[in-house]
């Protein structure tokens, strides 16, 4: 017997259910969230999807059969517990995004075939457990958007710093020499009043939008509360009409 949890089985007919066609018309095979454990053989017979989407699982392994899925655009294999990729990732010459995000990864198991998909322009590598990054990442030219967050990694080569339509280069929580110096040598007090559970870039605009709001109130808060050494009172206010001003020493008394 197999040790570890089974999962969950995928059959064909439930796979078949599970594929959407997202806003930009791609049909999407939605597989996330299901406590899959090893990669369903089925759904090999729906490998004409463009987006395929195997998030948030248990699985520890991709077979080299990703290879059928050549129409593929868009792969994320985010929060599983994945230690290696296949070499047949390669062969998926047609994607633009990959995420790869929170499995175990280390730099070992990054196989040099990852440097064959010319159009990659989104790949995740974040929270992983890489030690350094490959040099030959730099051939991958259409990359826009990289994360390297919470790694371990000491440096950054230059072929990767200076990828071409490099927008976006998230290398947060690792133990970079020049983030260090900057945490060390930084403003403390400027440090602390910028200090968020997330970072504004990482929210969508709403959030942020909400985030700021509650955080000016907070700010109008404390412009409006005395300060302990000098307490005002105000025993004969009359109630404020429309012509009185923001700061209570104004408003009209008796």
């Amino acid at each position: 017997k197999g040790k570890g949890p089974k999962g969950k089985k995928v059959t064909l007919k439930m796979a078949k259910n599970l594929i959407r066609v997202s806003f930009n018309g791609r049909r999407r095979l939605d597989l996330s969230k299901m406590g899959i454990t090893t990669f369903p053989k089925c759904i090999l017979d729906l490998a004409d999807v463009e987006e395929l989407d195997l998030s948030r699982n248990m699985l520890r392994k991709i077979p080299n059969t990703i290879e059928k899925f050549q129409n593929l655009l868009w792969l994320d294999l985010h929060s599983n517990q994945l230690d290696e990729l296949p070499k047949a990732i390669g062969t998926l010459q047609n994607l633009t995004f990959l995420n790869v995000c929170n499995n175990k990864l280390t730099t070992k198991s990054l196989p040099e075939e990852l440097t064959l998909l010319k159009n990659l322009r989104n790949l995740n590598l974040g929270l992983n457990c890489l030690e350094s990054i490959p040099t030959t990442l730099g051939a991958l030219k259409e990359i826009t958007d990289l994360g390297l967050f919470d790694n371990t990694l000491t440096g950054i080569p230059k072929s990767v710093k200076k990828l071409p339509k490099l927008e976006r280069l998230n290398v947060q929580r690792n133990p970079l020499p020049e983030l260090t110096e900057e945490e060390e040598h930084g403003d403390t007090i400027k440090r602390i009043e910028t200090l968020y559970l997330v970072q504004d870039k990482d929210l969508c605009s709403s959030c942020l939008k909400m985030c700021r709001g509650e955080r000016d109130e907070l700010h109008k808060l404390e412009d409006m509360t005395p300060s302990s050494s000098k307490k005002l009172s105000f025993p004969l206010l009359l109630t404020p009409n429309s012509s009185a001003k923001d700061n209570q020493e104004e408003w009209r008394v008796r």
